[in-house]
């Protein structure tokens, strides 16, 4: 038994005009978003990085550690300038990311505790997975790539 609801005469011509003015709207509102948080995280990006390259320059020198915490501030600003431009989220830099902060973990397990333990096989293991991960997001977007021509 199929019951179709009795709409008024003129309804469908109403929720048609409706959604003509909501939906660009919406959109409109979605993008904004979109723009005003970019803007956001990109400006705490540059204020993080910035504090910490201060800090570095107040203490006189560069650990390895503080040096990749540059690189994820940098890779973090790449992820948000691609996203700005393209509105396609590059899952690769947040692999790097990852990555990266693993790699800063273990530097820093091996700096206070001066011995290799359990701890840093998994983080080690964790790297290999990361990579292995990306391997696969670049091959997939290689052998089958997205229909508007971005290549993650």
């Amino acid at each position: 038994m199929n019951m179709q609801p009795i709409l008024p005469k003129g309804a469908s011509k109403l929720e048609d005009a409706i959604e003509k003015w909501t939906v660009p709207v919406g959109n409109l509102f979605v993008s904004l978003f979109h723009r005003i948080a970019l803007f956001g995280i990109g400006a705490a990006t540059v204020w993080s990085a910035g504090v910490a390259f201060l800090g570095m320059a107040s203490k006189g020198s560069a650990s390895i550690e503080d040096l990749l915490l540059l690189f994820i501030y940098l890779e973090i600003g790449a992820m948000v300038g691609i996203y700005f431009k393209t509105n396609h989220m590059p899952v690769r830099f947040l692999i790097y990311v990852a990555i990266t902060a693993v790699t800063r973990l273990i530097i820093d397990l091996v700096n206070t505790k001066h011995e290799a333990d359990m701890s840093i096989l998994f983080m080690g293991i964790t790297i290999l997975v990361l990579a292995l991960a990306n391997a696969v997001v670049r091959y997939a977007s290689y052998k089958y790539p997205s229909k508007n021509g971005i290549s993650d």
